[in-house]
């Protein structure tokens, strides 16, 4: 079973007991592709072997040399990757919220820094090359809040504001209070 450090090996004894094998014969396997790019091995391990996404990507990963997926230690560790004006952007958008929830915990989950309480995800952030992605865990919150999210580029469980956005920590709480709400 995966575990919360990230460690790719912790599928291996899975991997063995399914598929038949040390792990030692799928790395092998793998190698024995050559130059195969990421997704041709993918298909390979799925097509041929019945691997499930998750020990496929995790064996050819750790074969690619990436032996975990955790990248960030702590939120500050992954800010300290950003540019600093973002950054700030972020930080300043998840103080709009504990300023009044301070009961919420900023995690790393997923490699993306995450408000949380208990075992609760409550809204979760990602930088891209032009804007900041806002991913609140809300089940219908594009329903909810369609009037004031008609500005911004929205999806089912995401929207989109610049990285000059001036924050609106009145909507950013109005999301997280519909979380909550949801939660109990």
């Amino acid at each position: 079973m995966a575990s919360n450090d990230g460690d790719r090996s912790k599928f291996f004894p899975l991997i063995e007991k399914k598929h038949g094998g040390p792990i030692s014969l799928w790395i092998d396997r793998l190698r024995d592709l050559g130059e195969a790019k990421y997704p041709e091995q993918i298909a390979y391990l799925r097509e041929n072997h019945g691997f499930s996404q998750a020990h496929a990507n995790a064996l050819v990963m750790y074969v690619r040399g990436s032996t975990s997926s955790k990248r960030f230690n702590s939120p500050a560790e992954y800010f300290k990757t950003l540019d600093p004006s973002v950054a700030k952007k972020i930080k300043e958008i998840f103080a709009s919220i504990t300023k009044t929830y301070t009961d919420l915990e900023l995690v790393m989950a997923w490699n993306q820094p995450m408000l949380k309480t208990g075992d609760q995800y409550i809204l979760g952030i990602s930088v891209s090359k032009n804007h900041i992605t806002i991913g609140p865990f809300n089940t219908d919150f594009v329903e909810i809040f369609a009037k004031k999210l008609e500005k911004y580029e929205s999806n089912k469980k995401t929207f989109k504001v610049p990285f000059d956005w001036k924050v609106d920590g009145a909507l950013m709480r109005a999301i997280v209070k519909d979380r909550l709400a949801e939660l109990s």
